[in-house]
């Protein structure tokens, strides 16, 4: 098994996920996303694996390109736009191989062990 955890200090669903791996001694690599972010093959074997665009994204932020987003046409150019600002992206995005969740699963991790 080789988790990978995209998260952030600041975002409490990120903690909880690191607690869940490290509570039953699964070994993870925690990625800060704001100092460095997804590589662009990263990007897109998770946007597969989550099944898309629309559940890879935060609905809920406050920021001003989520309004921007709504409005664009294809799903190409909101992808492009959010590896642009990766800030977009709903956290802890959690994977391991080739699978991978958004947000606070345990549900599914448990089925990965």
């Amino acid at each position: 098994m080789n988790i990978q955890i995209f998260g952030s200090s600041k975002s409490a669903d990120s903690r909880k996920a690191e607690r869940y791996f490290k509570e039953r001694r699964i070994k993870y690599q925690m990625i800060d996303m704001k100092k460095f972010g997804m590589s662009g093959g990263e990007f897109d074997n998770i946007l597969r694996a989550v099944g898309g665009i629309e559940n890879l994204v935060d609905w809920e932020s406050k920021s001003p390109d989520l309004d921007l987003l709504r409005y664009l046409a294809s799903d190409r150019d909101k992808e492009d736009k959010v590896f642009d600002n990766q800030s977009l992206i709903r956290l802890p995005v959690v994977r391991n191989g080739k699978q991978a969740t958004v947000g606070y699963h345990p549900e599914i991790w448990e089925t990965w062990t």
